[in-house]
Parts: structure tokens; sequence; C-alpha cells
């Protein structure tokens, strides 16, 4: 196999990026992205982890069967062989493994998969609209930059494999589902594929970081946990019997009034969201059911528990003053950034060699919440290390559906900074 010149790098990896920015896949269901991924990892010669060998069911949140049913039926029409989507079991995700055959540290690389759920722009302004590569599912987007980190992150493998003999040790490079919501990585995490890990890195394109800028993630990341509320109550006819129906609408609406009022903990930043709430039956019908999404954010573990535990106490209240059933369901979960300073100030000498990078700077502003989170937790839990960084991107904010990366300039400075990190680190 003859190595692929810089320019074929870039050029394949951008080609790659809207390529999957035109089949956007929602978490746990990113069949087809997986199919992309294993195919190309297969065709390198990697050895390609798939399914339960990189997922724990038992750890698995916020994931829908119906939807995983839907995505496996449109994979299939779409060319994803029924082989395939058996040698998954259902779950999505891969991880590549490279290995030398010489003696060195393990090395991981993380990247994610999945989409939100906008619409994009059809603004001719909107470069994938211009360009002919915007998504073809309406209501679905790579409105967060996973389609690149997905694309620097198989680009990496090729040239992790063309430049096999000047590395040594072993190399992972995890394709994560469901990171919105964070949902995947602790079952991926769980599935002990990094428990050998020795150094493992994550990154993300934009965020604070504008274009030509290394973000370097001292801390800021909230803890999280995504929560369901399913509340149960009677129906009875609205008008000739009111008296003997409960109102699940009714107690989901009072359970989410009180949580805005949860008060804020003295030890550190709090966020609470109650982003969805669907409930009822008809206008004369007394709810019976209520179905509500939220999701609370601390500073540290501990005050994120603070606030779960405050929003448990509350649907418990709420449950007898109505007198309803409620469930709750945790459907994803993430951690604060553990602290590896020597895995930072390696990534600063890597970027301060890396062409485009214009400026590098430390971050450590409360923000929103990621689950890489807990695969660097689970590596230093047993022994490693880890780090986040961000290559930078203009853009016009996050989950918008005029989001917009700058590929041909964000994701050479992201691939070439992987390339950096792994001859630092497994270079002979």
């Amino acid at each position: 196999m003859t190595a692929y010149t810089e320019k074929q790098y870039v050029e394949e990896m951008i080609a790659t990026r809207r390529k999957i920015h035109q089949t956007p896949e929602e978490g746990w269901t990113e069949f087809q992205t997986t199919w992309l991924v294993a195919e190309r990892l297969r065709a390198l010669g990697l050895k390609v982890l798939l399914g339960t060998q990189v997922i724990n069911p038992k750890a698995v949140m916020g994931r829908d069967p119906k939807l995983v049913e839907a995505a496996i039926k449109r994979a299939l029409a779409a060319g994803v062989p029924q082989s395939f989507i058996d040698e998954t079991g259902g779950y999505t995700g891969a991880v590549a493994v490279l290995e030398t055959g010489r003696p060195g540290p393990v090395t991981a690389f993380r990247s994610d998969m999945d989409c939100v759920l906008v619409t994009e722009s059809d603004s001719p302004d909107h470069l994938p609209t211009a360009c002919g590569f915007s998504s073809k599912r309406p209501g679905f987007m790579h409105a967060c930059g996973h389609d690149g980190h997905t694309s620097v992150a198989l680009e990496v493998c090729r040239w992790l494999v063309d430049h096999k003999d000047q590395l040594k040790g072993t190399i992972k490079v995890l394709f994560q589902p469901a990171e919105e919501g964070v949902r995947g990585a602790g079952a991926m995490a769980a599935s002990g594929v990094v428990d050998d890990v020795d150094t493992l890195i994550g990154a993300h394109v934009g965020t604070f970081a504008k274009l030509g800028t290394i973000g370097l993630c001292e801390s800021g990341f909230l803890a999280s946990t995504k929560i369901d509320v399913h509340f149960h109550g009677r129906p009875s006819h609205a008008g000739a019997d009111p008296e003997k129906g409960r109102s699940a609408l009714m107690a989901a609406c009072a359970a989410a009034m009180m949580m805005q009022g949860i008060p804020r903990s003295g030890e550190g930043t709090t966020r609470i969201a109650v982003g969805r709430l669907n409930a009822g039956e008809g206008r004369n019908v007394t709810p019976v059911h209520a179905d509500m999404q939220l999701e609370v954010r601390g500073e540290t573990g501990e005050i994120n528990q603070y606030m779960v535990k405050n929003v448990e106490n509350i649907v418990e209240g709420v449950k007898r003053a109505y007198e309803v059933e409620a469930e709750i369901v945790k459907a994803g979960e993430a951690t604060t950034l553990p602290s590896c300073p020597e895995v930072l100030d390696l990534i600063e000498s890597v970027a301060k060699t890396v062409p485009g990078v214009e400026s590098i700077e430390r971050f450590n502003k409360p923000s929103g919440s990621e689950d890489c989170t807990l695969l660097i937790e689970r590596v230093v839990q047993h022994g490693g290390r880890g780090a986040y960084f961000l290559f930078g991107c203009n853009h016009h904010g996050h989950h918008r559906a005029d989001f917009e990366i700058q590929d041909e300039t964000s994701l050479p400075m992201a691939f070439n900074m992987f390339k950096g990190l792994a001859l630092r680190l497994n270079g002979i």
C-alpha cells in the first residue's frame, strides 16, 4: 500500500465529512455511519471491534428500541448488509486497533458520530447547501461537527497504517455513538475497551475556539444527568366525572415549575432545564400520561447529584399530592473533566508545530457537558491519564440550522494535531 500524500489525506478527509454530513443519524442509530467506518478500517487492514466488544448493554442509557429498529431497516435499504447488522448485535460504535508489534504505550483517540435533531438551513449562503452536501434527512443534521470528528479519525487511522514503521505500542481510535445527550461513552467505558489505555485524548470542533485556535480544556465541563420522568394518572370524563380522574399533565406541570425553583448551590455552578413535556389524550379526557425530558448539571459531581436529588424529591412529592404514579429513568450522564496537566502541556507543545494554528488558549469557563469525560475518568481510574482539546471554527452556534465548520481549514488542523500526538506518544 502506497502512503498518501498530505494533499490526499486532506482531500479524502473533506470528502468523507461531506458524505457523512448528508446522512445524519441520531444517537444509537448510527448504523450507516458505523458501516462506513468499519469498511474503511478493514480496508486498511486494521483490527475492528464492534457491538458488545465496545458497548456494554447493561450500561446503555437513552436507547429507544423502536428508533433502533427503524434505523436498521433504513440502513438495510441503503445497502448495509444484514451480516454487518448481525455483527453489531444492534449496537452502533466501533474501535480501530493498530498493533505495531513493538513494545510501547497504549494510546487512544476518541471521536463521536451522531447528529442532532435539527433541520438544516436551505439558505444559499450556507456552505453545505451551496456545495450540494446538505442533510438529506429533514429534522436531522450534523449541527455539532461530529461528521468532522469521524472523518478526521478515519484519516488519522489511514495515516497510522501508512506510518506504522515509525510507531511503537498500540493505538486505539474510538468511534463513539450517542454523544448527544451524553448517552454513549458510559457504555463504551463499561465495556472495558479503554482499561489498558495509558493516554486518552478527545477533541471537538468549535465551541469557544475560533478558526485558527487550539483550545486546551483545563476544566469547565459540567457534570450532568439526563432524566426522563413518566407520569401515569387516571382517566375520567373531564366534563361529567372530573373528580374521578388524576391528571398526569397537571402533575408534570407542577413538577416542572417546582424544579425551576430548586435552590442554587453556593458551592458552584448549577443548571436545570425541562426541555420537553408531552401529555394528554384529548380535550375532554383527564390526562393519563405525561412524559418529561429534563437535565441537570453541576460544576462538580457532588453538585450535580444535589440537583438530581432535588428533582427526585419533587417528583416524589408531586406523586403524593396529585395521586399519580411516576417513573424516573436516567437517560444520560457525564462527569467533570479529570485534571491531567502534563497531557495538556503535551497537546500545547504539539499545537505549536501545527500549520494554521494562530493561537493557543486555555479554557476553564463553565460550558456544556461532554461524555468523553467518562472515558477519561475510566482511564484515570486504571492508572492512565487523559485530556481534551478544541480545534476552532467560525460558527453561528452549535445545534443551529446554519452551523458550519469550514472543513477545508479546520479539519486539517485537527488531523495534524492527532498525527503529532501519535508521534509524541508512540513514536519510535
